[in-house]
């Protein structure tokens, strides 16, 4: 008896490791240029390939930034399905301004719960070389113009002035003033807490993404998270990006796990919004926990 029943163990641990070992087998990620040497200031082709088992689906490379180095153009994320597994591709335009031997580090793409990296990709910029044949010109002495409109420089350089100062008067005025009608926009007789409770309820039982209105489902799950820090903790977050926001956030007494949980959701969000990404319903259900967890851990902080 005893020895069935470690046969069976073994059996089923054998089948779990197999399980596993395919699905790290199954994920495939890639990174690649066009050019590895480049003058300061040429283009970049940069292409982000991904493949993945069906049902498996990537939560995307983040790409705030790549040090040296600057966006110019982000292409779409396409994704092209077979009988067996799911490819994904994303072309982006990048240059640099900095000469010298720069590194692409390795980017994360998260599949599964698990982290999977591309290969980091070395670029050279250099400068335009000089040409040895062409003639050489001396730098030559400078000429004094006379300017004929130099007399109307002190009368432009005032009217610019008293512009500038309006200006300023006036977007500073605008702003005070839609941050006023922002803060009376969301009063409510509910407490910030109970109000986004009771949204985040009315949301689920609304059952948008099986409708296909997943874009209005985040943004609705966004909102009321944003409206729900402006209440409880007086951050103006109605008018600031979701980035913006996760770095306000950052400063709270949140734990690291529970703040990286959220991160993830507002970019959800924003390549839902942006991207066009379709998640999946397991996905849906997850961040609205997130959302709703978060709620419940940030009310907790000023007591």
């Amino acid at each position: 008896m005893r020895r069935t029943i470690l046969h069976t163990a073994s059996i089923l641990a054998l089948l779990l490791f197999a399980k596993f070992s395919f699905a790290q087998s199954s994920v495939t990620v890639n990174a690649a240029v066009d050019k590895s040497e480049i003058l300061i200031g040429q283009r970049i082709q940069l292409s982000l390939d991904v493949k993945v088992s069906l049902g498996f689906n990537p939560f995307w490379f983040p790409l705030d930034s790549i040090p040296h180095f600057e966006f110019i153009e982000k292409g779409k994320i396409d994704s092209v399905v077979t009988e067996n597994d799911k490819s994904y591709h994303q072309n982006i335009i990048i240059t640099s301004f900095d000469s010298g031997m720069h590194v692409i580090p390795r980017m994360p793409v998260i599949i599964g719960g698990k982290s999977f990296l591309t290969d980091s990709i070395p670029i050279t910029v250099k400068f335009t070389p000089a040409d040895p044949k062409q003639d050489y010109h001396d730098i030559k002495d400078i000429l004094d113009v006379q300017n004929p409109y130099s007399k109307y420089i002190v009368w432009t350089i005032v009217a610019i002035t008293i512009i500038s100062i309006a200006l300023v008067v006036y977007f500073i005025t605008r702003k005070q003033k839609e941050k006023v009608k922002e803060e009376e926009q969301f009063v409510s007789r509910l407490t910030a807490y109970d109000e986004a409770i009771k949204s985040l309820e009315e949301l689920k039982k609304q059952e948008l993404p099986a409708k296909g209105q997943v874009k209005l489902y985040y943004s609705r799950l966004n909102d009321i998270l944003r409206l729900f820090v402006l209440r409880k903790l007086q951050i103006a977050s109605m008018t600031k990006t979701n980035e913006e926001l996760i770095m306000q956030l950052k400063e709270l007494n949140i734990s690291r796990e529970q703040f990286s949980h959220l991160v993830q959701s507002l970019r959800m969000s924003d390549f839902v919004k942006f991207a066009k990404y379709l998640p999946n319903e397991n996905d849906n259900e997850e961040n609205f926990k997130v959302i709703k967890s978060s709620v419940e851990i940030l009310n907790e902080i000023d007591k």
